[in-house]
């Protein structure tokens, strides 16, 4: 009977368009539709943090002695911090700066470092050879170091851990789109649209860029979780957001000085992290195999 349903559902993949055909392979793919619901359950999270926090004050400078290193239980879900304060509600809003950060840093890295990738592969030479060799030296420089002295040198909040992410991040998108355009330019289409006359920029931006749409979906997605894992070290090492923003970093930090007796203070936010992170990748690799793409 089971051999009987597997070559219907079969069948049905195979009379299937090639977008039904993608969408058919994401929906079958268990950790895809886990990834899913867990990124939509972060974003819903950050959307109404106001309505889903239990104490919306604890998201500041709140203190409530009476109840300081409260363990979980079902008026704290999470327990409570050295001052009190909700750790569940602040995970809460945590998410809205973690998520904040991930559109900071990639709304900035991937425009510039698709731009960049695009104009090495299809332009070539002189201008293929700069841009690739400045990417390989950025490339070089390893990204916590580079993180660590420039909010260093800056101010530790949040703009400025965007800022020394960015520096970084956009080289890797550089490279994926340098590959797939040089992979591209021999294509009849890019061709006839030389001898049409076409502008380097619409080759370019019309013609090449969206046959990179797919990788550069695959790749923001499994970004994401790295931009979250980063910002929180940034702020465990100080670095980051600052108290009293709720920030899930900063919030481990500062628990993991009353470990192991007070564990929750620094578990549950860690948790929250890796709840995060674990949504992205399984998102990231279920769009990869349903667009049948490497990054």
């Amino acid at each position: 009977m089971s051999s009987f349903s597997q070559f219907d559902d079969d069948r049905q993949a195979r009379s299937l368009t090639s977008r039904q055909m993608a969408w058919y392979r994401f929906s079958r793919n268990p950790s895809a539709l886990v990834g899913s619901a867990i990124v939509l359950s972060v974003f819903i999270a950050a959307v109404f943090a106001p309505y889903i926090a239990t104490s919306p004050q604890s998201a500041g400078a709140h203190v409530d002695f009476v109840n300081r290193h409260a363990p979980p239980s079902w008026e704290f879900l999470f327990g409570t911090d050295n001052v009190g304060r909700d750790i569940f509600s602040r995970v809460v809003y945590g998410y809205r700066i973690s998520l904040g950060l991930v559109v900071g840093v990639l709304g900035v890295a991937v425009p510039f470092g698709v731009t960049l990738g695009l104009a090495a592969g299809y332009f070539g030479g002189r201008i293929e050879f700069a841009i690739m060799r400045f990417t390989d030296i950025m490339l070089a420089i390893p990204p916590l170091a580079m993180a660590l002295a420039i909010t260093a040198v800056l101010s530790p909040n949040l703009i400025n851990a965007m800022i020394a992410i960015t520096l970084l991040w956009w080289t890797w998108h550089t490279r994926l789109i340098y590959r797939i355009v040089k992979a591209q330019m021999a294509e009849d289409y890019v061709e006839a649209a030389k001898v049409a006359g076409a502008s380097h920029f619409h080759i370019m931006f019309r013609e090449l860029l969206p046959n990179c749409v797919s990788a550069i979906s695959v790749k923001i997605s499994l970004d994401a979780g790295f931009v979250i894992l980063f910002g929180a070290a940034l702020s465990f090492l100080g670095l980051g957001v600052q108290p009293p923003t709720p920030d899930l970093g900063t919030m481990v930090s500062t628990g993991a000085e009353y470990l192991p007796e007070r564990w929750w203070e620094a578990l549950m936010p860690g948790l929250a992290i890796l709840y995060a992170i674990l949504g992205f990748n399984l998102l990231g690799d279920g769009l990869r195999d349903m667009m049948d793409v490497e990054v």
